[in-house]
C-alpha cells in the first residue's frame, strides 16, 4: 500500500487492518481513505477541509477496482461525511461512473450515507476565507489523499479524496475525481495517483500517462519522474507545477516524484508502514 503525505500512514494502517480482517483491496482503499476523511487531515480532506470562496467545503473523490476495471466518482458534493464511500456506491450501485453536485448528494442520501448540515457551519467556515492560504504547500501535506493497494492475489485498487483548493470558486473540480488524472488503475500493469494543484494534473492526464509508461516496462519511480519532465517540457510553468505523484506496479515496486518540493509519502508492506521522502526532480 502506498499513500500520499505523512497522514497517508494512518490510511495505510487502517486499510491494511481492514484487509487483515478479511476485506478486499477495495475495502482497504475505502476504509483507509474514510479514516482520513473523518480526521479531515491537514484541513484538506473531508468536511473539515478548506472551504471554497462561498465559505463551505465541496468534496471530490473517486475509486477504481482493478479486477473489473470499475470506477466511481463524485465531485462538488456538499455535506456528505465520506465521499469515498459515495464514489464506491456510484461504481457498484449505478450504471454511471461520475455524479456531481446536488445529484451526487441526493444519491448519497438515498444510499443512507452520513451527512451534516452545511449551512449550520457556513459562518464559521467563512472566517477561513478571510485568511490567506499558504502560497506553497508545506511538507505536512496540503491536498489529496491518494491510496493505492496491491493485494496478495495480485489485484490492484485505488482511491482519492479531497476538499480541493481553499478559496476555490464554487463548482470548481480538481483532478482528484477524474479517472486518468488524479487516479488510474490498470490491473494488468499497476496504478498511479496524484496530489497537488489539480489543474496542473488534469490538463495532462498525468496518472494514466504514468501507468502507460509502466506498461512499457518503466519502473514506477522512473515513470513518475518522466511524467513530471514531460509536463514541464510543454507547460509554461516549467517545473513550478506543485504536483506530486505516487505509483505502484504489479510486482509490488513503487515510486514517487514531485515537481517543485520535497514530497513525503507512506508505504506499507503488511508488516510495517514507513514514511519515505523524495526530493523535487532535477530539471533536465
Amino acid at each position: 500500500m502506498i499513500a500520499t503525505w505523512p497522514f497517508g500512514k494512518e490510511a495505510v494502517d487502517v486499510g491494511a487492518q481492514a484487509m487483515r480482517d478479511g476485506g478486499t483491496a477495495l475495502d482497504g482503499v475505502e476504509q483507509g481513505i474514510r479514516r482520513i476523511e473523518f480526521l479531515s487531515s491537514d484541513g484538506s480532506v473531508g468536511l473539515g477541509g478548506r472551504p471554497n470562496a462561498a465559505g463551505y467545503a465541496q468534496l471530490d473523490a473517486c475509486i477504481m477496482n482493478g479486477p473489473n476495471h470499475g470506477g466511481g466518482s463524485v465531485a462538488g458534493m456538499e455535506g456528505i461525511v465520506h465521499p469515498i464511500t459515495a464514489a464506491r456506491r456510484v461504481m457498484e450501485k449505478t450504471k454511471h461512473v461520475m455524479l456531481v453536485g446536488e445529484g451526487a448528494r441526493w444519491f448519497a442520501l438515498e444510499q443512507g450515507l452520513k451527512t451534516v448540515d452545511v449551512a449550520k457551519h457556513a459562518d464559521l467556515k467563512k472566517k477561513w476565507v478571510e485568511r490567506q492560504r499558504d502560497p506553497e504547500p508545506g511538507e505536512r501535506g496540503h491536498d489529496t489523499i491518494a491510496l493505492l493497494v496491491l493485494d496478495a492475489n495480485g489485484d490492484i485498487a485505488g482511491g482519492c479524496s479531497t476538499s480541493g483548493a481553499g478559496g476555490k470558486l464554487p463548482g470548481r473540480v480538481g483532478d482528484a475525481p477524474i479517472l486518468g488524472a488524479g487516479l488510474y488503475v490498470d490491473n494488468t500493469v499497476g496504478a498511479a495517483g496524484a496530489t497537488g494543484l489539480g489543474e496542473n494534473v488534469m490538463r495532462h492526464c498525468a496518472s494514466v500517462m504514468i501507468v502507460e509508461l509502466m506498461r512499457q516496462g518503466m519502473h514506477p519511480q522512473a515513470a513518475c519522474e518522466e511524467v513530471i519532465h514531460r509536463i514541464a517540457a510543454r507547460d509554461p510553468l516549467g517545473y513550478d507545477l506543485h504536483v506530486c505523484f505516487i505509483a505502484l506496479d504489479k510486482s509490488g515496486r513503487f515510486g514517487a516524484a514531485a515537481s517543485s518540493q520535497r514530497f513525503p509519502f507512506a508505504v506499507g508492506t503488511g508488516e510495517k508502514t514507513e514514511i519515505h521522502h523524495v526530493a523535487q526532480v532535477t530539471p533536465r
